[in-house]
């Protein structure tokens, strides 16, 4: 007889594909959105905490998590959490790699407080120069700035420290 996946894991699985609608190359659980999921009887709890508490994105992404669920037949209730706040620090390791792939250039992995006050720079996602400029402080979405490499003088958009 084959096992079969827990409510969790399957819940864990379908929840692994819902994308951030302003960032689609990343999962919820790529971005460290996804906090915690819970079984409760027959109904998985999901906690979600935003990239920052005035995300515009986070009604879409608690819509998705309830739309993929219940096409997997699984009774969800999803709760947003505020604290503690979200940090670029619980971006994957293959969120930073898409990132910047797409041309988006991740935070540091252990961001200090410099890049808070615009005393570090992100490295450019096309050609790997740290000689960058801040252009505008909002990009194509508010979790991003909008850079500009002085090496191949090409814009980009810069996630932000958090």
């Amino acid at each position: 007889m084959v096992d079969q996946p827990s409510l969790r894991d399957r819940a864990l699985a379908v929840l692994e594909t819902v994308t951030d609608p302003e960032i689609p190359v990343l999962t919820i659980a790529d971005l460290g959105v996804l906090r915690d999921v819970s079984v409760h009887g027959d109904t998985v709890a999901v906690t979600i905490t935003p990239t920052y508490s005035g995300c515009p994105a986070m009604n879409m992404i608690m819509l998705d998590i309830e739309t993929a669920l219940a096409r997997a037949n699984v009774k969800a209730r999803v709760y947003m959490q505020l604290s503690p706040a979200w940090t670029t620090d619980w971006l994957s390791d293959a969120a930073r790699r898409k990132l910047a792939a797409s041309g988006i250039a991740p935070p540091a992995h252990t961001a200090s407080r410099r890049a808070l006050f615009g005393e570090e720079h992100p490295v450019c996602p096309r050609c790997g120069s740290a000689e960058t400029e801040l252009i505008s402080e909002f990009g194509s979405t508010a979790c991003k700035s909008l850079q500009r490499c002085r090496a191949c003088r090409e814009p980009f958009d810069a996630f932000k420290c958090h």
